[in-house]
């Protein structure tokens, strides 16, 4: 094989490596709640939620456990990790926003990562955002920091 055609060999592989890379699939790794709770704002956008790519993944593991056991270390937390509250969490939660009616004009996801809820979408009116705060609040094992 001559030089010529070599460079160019290395170079296909290069640029088909580099595409691998930038599509590279992103998955809820740590499996966090992830969940939409209503649907009433048909142009609002579906957030990307808990979902990243296996090197965002490795780098959040060690925060991640830092700050999950944090929670137990300095007595705030019965558990021995924040995250092992999050099922419960979002359980609460789901329940409590499916009977709510502020929850008539909005699009809303919910994720929930170490006691700590995120939720993010759409909504019509300023007082069912602080509505649907309040209710998340007074969820029980909700972090209020």
């Amino acid at each position: 094989m001559d030089s010529h055609l070599r460079k160019l060999c290395v170079a296909l592989l290069a640029a088909s490596a580099g595409i691998a890379c930038a599509a590279e699939a992103e998955r809820n790794w740590f499996d966090d709640p992830f969940f939409q709770v209503s649907s009433a704002v048909a142009a609002c956008p579906t957030p990307a939620g808990p979902f990243v790519t296996e090197r965002e993944k490795q780098a959040q593991s060690h925060r991640r456990a830092e700050r999950g056991t944090t929670c137990w270390l300095a007595g705030r937390c019965d558990r021995p990790s924040s995250y092992h509250y999050d099922r419960d969490i979002a359980a609460a939660l789901h329940a409590a926003l499916a009977r709510s009616s502020a929850m008539a004009d909005t699009s809303l996801w919910v994720t929930v990562q170490g006691r700590v809820v995120n939720m993010e979408g759409c909504a019509q009116r300023a007082a069912s955002v602080e509505k649907i705060e309040a209710l998340t609040r007074s969820t029980p094992y909700v972090s209020n920091l």
